[in-house]
């Protein structure tokens, strides 16, 4: 580890959106991307979409690492959403803006005006960046659920007598109640959380929820929080149920109860009461654990690569396969190997690493293994760091006849045999990543699927490069982004633990540039591992290692 850096929180909102829906406001969302050198830039995140809005506040905050040697520059792009595709490239672009993290460190509190292109403005509009730096790694876990609530109708008069008003297609049922929860600063409220809608319920029980402290309250319990209670309207013009103003500290004297009151209901009617109850059911502080809290409390990272020796990848010999040795020795599987095995030897002590091939005919006997050492001793095959990797990689080449298909469950068998007895242990001690380089579909795609669900439940996760030009709509599939990945029998997997990239994506990029991107989940994947067993960082930490909550940019 050479050095850790602060983690810095971005609080988003804008003003005086441009409207690109017709009949009603936009719904925007918030990108943030980095620029990452020769004229690319990275997506480090976005905010959640909020409907029909011209002046959203963003509840989710976007977080990265501040560095102050160098000039983090900085893209703000807001867009209309209109469907469910994660690309940007259909949506509306509402403005965007650019700056350097350092000008929003320094300012606290900056804002600029949006543009749809240099010197073409996007109407009035504005986006306000605050920033805060994350010294606190606890984090505030609720759980909230509402008793008695008010139907909320609006009843609307006008020349031709009174009218229900009502956008949604509940007019005739109850109410769809949503919970706000602010906090009070430089004398205004400010967007901590706000939770899911639940429709059609006055009873309702919201899911539970986990903020960081100091978002929730500056680190402070007595800090005033105002909860507000909400009737979603699909045209952004939600009713007000009732609000109540209370702390931290109050809100951990579980359970607790707290009248939602409605203010002006209750100036105009003195039988009035209360617009319904709110329970806090669990309110507690927990230290959320960080990547580096876990590597730097003993966690290992054992690192273990599958090389593609099937018959697509054409004849080694021949400078169209995607196994032969260029001149210098090189190819599109050794790139990728060099990209990603060099960050990730780091956090690892002894820097040996199994490596193994499948898909080709192995001597003596010539059968298709799916699962053979590159140094062919299955007794130890284990390399000295990348450098030994390749060299047994290189010397394996012109032992083996390549072959098929392209089976990758024997493989991650293998590996999650070793992540299931470090399991057992019941510590926080050792984690497995397994790299996977191929150049085409996988074949035994049902067995496939059941491997990488079973090992969700272990401490591992498993990166696909694509190598080639090949069609990996499969391999897309395995990387279950649009929403848990399933066996043929229903079984969803504990957490997603695939990332796959196609190699020639980053063919241009500098070499960094692919190992960032196919190892950026793994930190989340290890620690939402780890969290969900309950295991804290392996070796207590001593106090002055506790800093501020850092995630590296791997």
């Amino acid at each position: 580890m050479a050095h850790c850096v602060t983690l810095v929180q971005l609080s988003i909102s804008c003003d005086h959106l441009i409207d690109k829906d017709i009949s009603s406001k936009s719904d925007p969302l918030c990108v943030l991307l980095q620029d990452v050198g020769g004229g690319k830039w990275a997506e480090l995140g976005r905010t959640e979409r909020v409907r029909n809005c011209s002046s959203p506040e963003f509840s989710k905050t976007l977080q990265l690492e501040y560095h102050f040697e160098t000039v983090q520059k900085l893209r703000f792009g807001i867009y209309d959403i209109d469907n469910k595709t994660p690309e940007l490239g259909d949506d509306d672009f509402l403005g965007g803006a650019e700056c350097s993290l350092g000008q929003v460190v320094s300012s606290r509190i900056l804002t600029l005006p949006l543009m749809l292109k240099p010197g073409k403005p996007a109407g009035r509009g504005t986006i306000t960046v605050s920033a805060q730096e994350l010294k606190d790694s606890r984090v505030v876990t609720m759980e909230v659920e509402a008793r008695n609530l008010d139907k909320k109708v609006c009843v609307e008069g006008g020349p031709g007598g009174s009218r229900i008003k009502r956008t949604g297609m509940d007019f005739l049922g109850k109410s769809d109640p949503f919970l706000e929860f602010f906090h009070q600063g430089d004398g205004k409220w400010h967007l901590a959380y706000r939770s899911e809608v639940i429709k059609n319920n006055l009873n309702p029980t919201w899911k539970r929820f986990s903020v960081p402290l100091q978002h929730f309250c500056g680190g402070d319990p007595s800090t005033p929080i105002q909860v507000r209670c909400s009737d979603y309207d699909s045209d952004g013009s939600h009713d007000l149920i009732g609000t109540f103003h209370t702390s931290l500290a109050q809100l951990q004297a579980v359970p607790a109860e707290f009248e939602c009151i409605h203010l002006e209901k209750q100036q105009k009617k003195k039988s009035y009461k209360n617009s319904g109850t709110i329970c806090v059911k669990i309110c507690q502080v927990e230290t959320e654990y960080s990547f580096l809290d876990y590597v730097m409390g003993g966690c290992q990272i054992n690192f273990t690569v599958g090389v593609d020796f099937t018959g697509s990848n054409g004849d080694p010999s021949s400078p169209d396969s995607l196994h032969y040795l260029s001149p210098t020795g090189v190819n599109e599987y050794l790139t990728a190997l060099w990209s990603v095995g060099s960050v990730v030897q780091d956090y690892d002590s002894d820097k040996l690493f199994p490596a193994f091939g499948f898909g080709a005919q192995v001597p003596p006997d010539w059968q298709v293994s799916h699962e053979f050492a590159l140094n062919f001793n299955p007794n130890n095959p284990y390399c000295a760091g990348v450098q030994g990797i390749v060299d047994a990689y290189r010397q394996a080449l012109p032992q083996v006849r390549l072959y098929g298909p392209t089976n990758f469950a024997p493989i991650i068998n293998h590996v999650a045999r070793f992540a299931a007895q470090a399991a057992h242990q019941r510590t926080a001690s050792q984690y497995f990543v397994l790299l996977l380089l191929t150049d085409g579909a996988v074949t035994d795609v049902e067995a496939t699927r059941e491997a990488v669900v079973r090992a969700s439940y272990l401490p591992m996760s498993v990166i696909i490069v694509g190598v080639g030009g090949a069609d990996f709509e499969a391999m897309e599939q395995l990387d279950a982004d649009g929403g848990p990945l399933r066996t043929r029998s229903g079984e969803a997997a504990a957490r997603d633990i695939v990332q796959f990239v196609p190699y020639r994506r980053f063919q241009n990029a500098p070499r960094e540039a692919l190992a960032q991107t196919v190892l950026a989940e793994v930190p989340t994947q290890l620690v939402s591992y780890f969290k969900a067993q309950g295991w804290a960082p392996f070796k207590p930490l001593p106090p002055a290692a506790k800093g501020p909550a850092q995630v590296p940019q791997a």
